[in-house]
């Protein structure tokens, strides 16, 4: 386990390291880890080194990170300077090396990515299967504004939005990827169809994530009968900024297998398909549907 160098995270309360599971047929281990990320790349990605290497220990076979892991910057600008090209860059080797050490499949929150536009990023969900090869990218679709008077948020001056679902074949099930403020839009997973999984790597504010964070999250996993990771930044930040943090793994009936309210750490929990089989067959919720919501909505089905 590599230890974290110095960096610029706030004072957090650690999370103690989760114990290696008993062996069990059919039950897959999977890890969300909660940060505090700050400005300072390098000692971002130590910081998730030291997590992933925790959740890896732990038996975890799927890890996902938070959204906005390897940075959270003084100023919203700050992304722009560190984002990487397709294949290239720090952030990116980081990952595929991650994925490939521990032999795990890697979801990489989000990072930067560049974008036409010289003044935005695109703010990019990517996965790495245990070789640590590339298997999929998901851009983030919705983004996140609000203002509250003494609280301001526009992530379109320097976020370009996606505009493609992305649903992954993995081989603990299919996984639907969002982020984040993607989680009040309940169209974007309907249009995912039938997953077995869904990550919603997320940095909210203290404000809306007390309000609505375990609400969402909940009933996103009771709507479509799946698994929800949902790996959260959660603490206080050197720009000021504080995320609401509430790491979680819920199962497809709504229960909470596993949570972390604040502070670094791993949450993690067994996906059971025999469980969720049993579960929509006895409720068969999603062959019920009869409104057709993927209209006009282009969908990547990857199969690696």
């Amino acid at each position: 386990m590599t230890r974290a160098k110095p960096s610029s995270f706030a004072k957090t309360k650690t999370r103690a390291a989760p114990k290696p599971a008993k062996e069990t047929s059919g039950i897959t281990r999977v890890a969300a880890i909660q940060m505090a990320s700050g400005p300072n790349v390098a000692a971002n990605l130590a910081e998730a080194e030291r997590l992933i290497g925790m959740a890896a220990a732990a038996g975890a076979k799927l890890v996902a990170l938070p959204e906005n892991f390897s940075i959270m910057g003084l100023n919203d600008t700050d992304k722009i300077k560190v984002r990487e090209q397709p294949g290239k860059g720090p952030m990116q080797r980081f990952l595929a090396t991650q994925a490939k050490k521990h032999g795990i499949w890697l979801v990489g929150g989000s990072i930067p990515m560049a974008c036409d536009a010289p003044d935005k990023v695109r703010n990019a969900c990517l996965v790495y299967d245990d070789k640590g090869k590339l298997a999929a990218r998901y851009d983030k679709i919705h983004l996140f504004g609000l203002d509250l008077g003494n609280e301001h948020y526009s992530e379109e001056s320097t976020i370009e939005p996606g505009d493609r679902v992305v649903v992954v074949d993995t081989p603990f099930g299919r996984l639907g990827l969002s982020i984040c403020y993607d989680l009040r839009f309940p169209e974007l997973y309907r249009a995912m169809g039938d997953v077995d999984m869904i990550v919603v790597p997320a940095a909210f504010t203290a404000t809306t994530g007390k309000a609505h964070f375990e609400t969402l999250i909940r009933a996103r996993a009771i709507e479509n009968l799946a698994y929800v990771i949902a790996p959260a930044q959660g603490g206080y930040h050197i720009s000021g900024r504080e995320t609401h943090g509430d790491s979680m793994i819920v199962d497809p009936w709504g229960n909470i297998l596993d949570r972390l309210p604040r502070g670094s750490g791993v949450v993690i929990a067994g996906l059971n398909p025999d469980y969720q089989s049993g579960l929509r067959t006895s409720l068969p919720a999603l062959k019920h549907r009869t409104l057709e919501c993927t209209k006009g909505i282009k969908v990547d089905l990857i199969k690696p």
